[in-house]
């Protein structure tokens, strides 16, 4: 029999699972997998990024309730801060989808995303509709919506001012209008060769009270999440602190709360209802034809279910497979329980399989092992694969093995990666894709499992595993590859003048004897030596070093060095780049193999520098590139070391929030100012700072920010040293910067401090918070907010020269 069934919403719940083994059930879990089959009912949870969801909602709506429960997340969080390790923009985004994907598996629900890129903070809706394309986000919303079907709708924010945020109340602007659109065959009817139309009943605001927002009231619906699950052992508020915590790289671990928590609902669109989310709706088997019986055997299949004996149900879920497999209306709703109860039929009967391949990343169209390990606790269950056809038949508790070859015919980019994208929005491909959050696997078997007699088709992705000495056994997505990578040691390449520096781009093999040719393509008025070479990789896994000289003339212009590989006369122009954290899959993707070449007129006193690590930063990288000794300080150092020696000393971003110990090295810091030195402290968020005063002055950090990056700066003191020595500052100096001026500016500064520059988003109020210098005993003290951390990874030349001013004596 071949795989002809559910398809999408057995990917949709096993995408997540793709760096692990097959699911396997306890026998709780069994149980409320059984109690879920007779459950129809469905919501849909809309805001706008990783975090905002409301984990202990969605853990009783799909746990306690049992509905089926999505959440979507207009963005994949790119835009935003990271306090376990320096990756920004897409591959924050990428951690942040994983992390999300963690999250959904401890509270039930499933995720989804549009093709929305976070572009940082917004103040306004209007603002995110000028970088969102709103049609296209909003086309994006409503396909996920006819293909999901919810019966209710909810949305975390208000579409106004109190969401707090552009992307806050865009994402319920967009929720509201999808509501209708949905339901309108006229609004993109493109869509409806692969979807219907859908109308939900209701759509809700889920109201809250944190965050001095109290948008709660006693005439709205309300709702105790807070109940406890035997079958989990768990309330619903420790599912959600688990579910929660998973946001590492935005500091979201969670105390587990207990005991009773209302949750409160206002209504958009629909009637609001008396007590139930679903009233007035069908959540059973009622809305389907002849789903009377199908009800009956779910019932008596949970009536008869024997926790110390799952495999006594295995018959009658196999009688319910096929009776669901004969019914022809409600296509997806059945096509969705099906898959349910496939995966119900293999938790019962012990039976588990998975395919490993021999490496964790093999060369597209390079054939690679594969190997299956099956088992099951059932005599009698047979196997076969699209790996090899010769079917194995499996006895209770004895592991078979099956072995086989696979090529693999694309390279496993994520999808919203494959192409270069604006600012505002990543290029999808087919907007099917969107199903997938994390994208496919990268490859996979099909197999066919027969039990009784009866055939149930699967799938399950080829995955790579090893035995950690410290974690155990771990396991990691396949990786597809090109089968020679070429990785260049940075973003940008920054010339100060006319010069030459030698860069290295790094050639990795996926397969034993690439041999080819590696081509660089650079703008006009560059020299680059070697333009081209040829290379000779014996082995997969080796790597080749390969330096550059290059020269920037008196014309030449800003742009892109590329590389290119050349093999068998075909090309590849990218590079490899592997995210490792212990709490998500490994995370391999390709990003071009491109870089800056910046040439800027830039003048330095600053030489020797010291840098504090904070949350997590790309500056002492890029402080490297353009020629200063960095060194990074630990906490010996500061206290014990002999701080004169560094010209300039920097704090990294958010160091006051997670480094406690700068409260007991800060006099340190203060007296190296003191006596002479330049101390530059990047921004910190209002709270939590380890104490309460940064500088050897008092201000305060407030949470005003200016989000438009081409916002007017005015040169409040246009004598300041800060804006002439040793760079004559002007207002091209503040173009082409990215996602934004600067955030949590100060207030409240004690008139020692000088602030040379004003800045406002339009039609608001000029703030003069964004940089404050001042001079203390023999030295100079510097914070701002400032945000050189994304500009000079960029290559933003006139970041690059304000901030040498900003650290020079």
């Amino acid at each position: 029999m071949k795989f002809k069934i559910a398809l999408f919403f057995f990917l949709i719940t096993t995408t997540f699972l793709s760096a692990q083994t097959s699911p396997q059930l306890n026998s709780s879990e069994i149980l409320l997998g059984i109690k879920k089959l007779n459950v129809t009912g469905s919501v849909l949870y809309i805001a706008a990024h990783p975090d905002d969801e409301n984990t202990r909602l969605l853990a009783y709506l799909s746990k306690e309730k049992n509905y089926k429960t999505g959440y979507l997340a207009l963005t994949r969080g790119d835009g935003g801060q990271n306090l376990i390790g320096n990756e920004q923009g897409e591959d924050l985004g990428l951690i942040r989808t994983q992390e999300l994907l963690a999250a959904r598996k401890n509270d039930g629900a499933l995720q989804f995303f549009t093709r929305a890129n976070d572009f940082g903070y917004s103040k306004t809706p209007e603002e995110t509709f000028k970088i969102w394309n709103k049609d296209s986000i909003l086309s994006d919303v409503v396909y996920i919506i006819r293909k999901f079907r919810p019966d209710v709708i909810i949305t975390r924010f208000p579409p106004d001012a109190r969401a707090g945020h552009g992307h806050h109340a865009a994402s319920s602007i967009l929720a509201q209008e999808a509501f209708d659109a949905a339901a309108d065959p006229k609004m993109f009817p493109q869509q409806l060769k692969e979807v219907q139309v859908w109308q939900a009943k209701r759509i809700l605001w889920n109201n809250y009270n944190f965050g001095g927002n109290d948008n709660t009231s006693n005439d709205q619906l309300k709702i105790d999440v807070g109940v406890y699950n035997p079958l989990l052992g768990e309330s619903y508020g420790e599912i959600a602190a688990e579910s929660r915590s998973n946001h590492k790289s935005q500091g979201f671990g969670s105390a587990k709360q207990r005991g009773s928590s209302i949750e409160y609902f206002s209504a958009w669109k629909g009637k609001l209802p008396k007590s139930d989310l679903m009233e007035g709706i069908a959540t059973d088997w009622s809305k389907i034809k002849n789903g009377q019986s199908v009800s009956e055997q779910i019932a008596n299949i949970q009536q008869n279910y024997d926790a110390l004996n799952p495999i006594k149900s295995v018959g009658g879920l196999l009688k319910l497979y096929q009776e669901l497999l004969q019914i022809k209306t409600n296509a997806s709703l059945v096509a969705e329980k099906t898959n349910e109860v496939k995966n119900l039929v293999l938790a019962c009967s012990g039976t588990w399989f998975e395919a490993y391949a021999e490496r964790p990343q093999i060369a597209v169209d390079n054939p690679f092992k594969v190997s299956v390990d099956a088992i099951s606790q059932m005599d009698n269950v047979v196997i076969a694969s699209s790996l090899n056809q010769q079917p194995v038949t499996l006895n209770a508790n004895k592991m078979q093995s099956i072995n086989g070859t696979q090529t693999a015919k694309e390279i496993s980019q994520p999808y919203w990666l494959k192409e270069d994208h604006d600012v505002g929005m990543y290029k999808i491909g087919k907007q099917s894709n969107l199903m997938f959050p994390d994208g496919k696997p990268a490859s996979s078997i099909d197999f066919t499992v027969t039990i009784d007699g009866v055939e149930i088709p699967f799938t399950r992705p080829i995955v790579y595993k090893y035995t950690d000495q410290v974690r155990g056994e771990v396991y990691q997505p396949l990786a597809i590859t090109p089968p020679v990578t070429a990785t260049l040691n940075a973003k940008a390449f920054i010339f100060n003048n006319e010069g030459s520096k030698d860069i290295h781009i790094k050639l990795k093999a996926f397969k034993d004897n690439a041999t080819g040719t590696l081509s660089l393509e650079f703008p006009k008025g560059w020299i680059v030596s070697p333009a081209k070479t040829g290379f000779d990789l014996k082995k997969y896994g080796e790597e080749l070093d390969l330096a550059f000289k290059i020269s920037a003339q008196s014309n030449a212009q800003n742009g892109d060095l590329k590389a290119t590989v050349i093999i068998g006369g075909k090309k590849f122009d990218k590079g490899i780049k592997v995210i490792d954290y212990e709490h998500i899959p490994t995370i391999t993707y390709f990003p071009s193999a491109k870089a800056k070449l910046v040439k800027l007129d830039m003048k330095t006193t600053a030489k020797n520098i010291g840098y504090i690590e904070g949350a997590g930063d790309l500056m002492p990288q890029t402080l490297k590139e353009i020629g200063l000794n960095v060194t990074m300080l630990s906490e010996n150092e500061i206290m014990n070391g002999d701080l004169s020696k560094y010209d300039a000393i920097i704090a990294g971003i958010r160091a006051y929030n997670v480094n406690d110990r700068l409260k007991f090295e800060q006099a340190k810091l203060m007296k190296y100012v003191e006596d002479g030195g330049t101390y530059l402290v990047q921004y910190n968020v209002n709270r939590p700072l380890v104490l309460d005063q940064i500088g050897p002055y008092p201000f305060t950090v407030s949470r005003d920010r200016v989000t438009e990056e081409n916002a007017k700066v005015n040169f409040i003191k246009p004598d300041s040293k800060a804006l002439n020595y040793p760079n004559k500052i002007t207002e091209t100096d503040f173009e082409n910067w990215i996602q934004e001026r600067g955030i949590y500016f100060t207030t409240n500064e004690d008139g020692h401090y000088e602030k040379p520059l004003g800045v406002k988003d339009t039609g608001e109020k000029e703030s003069d918070g964004s940089l404050l210098i001042t001079n203390y005993g023999k030295g100079k003290f510097v914070y701002t907010g400032l945000v050189f951390f994304r500009e000079l990874p960029a290559g933003i030349p006139g970041a690059y020269r304000l901030f040498m001013n900003l650290i020079s004596k």
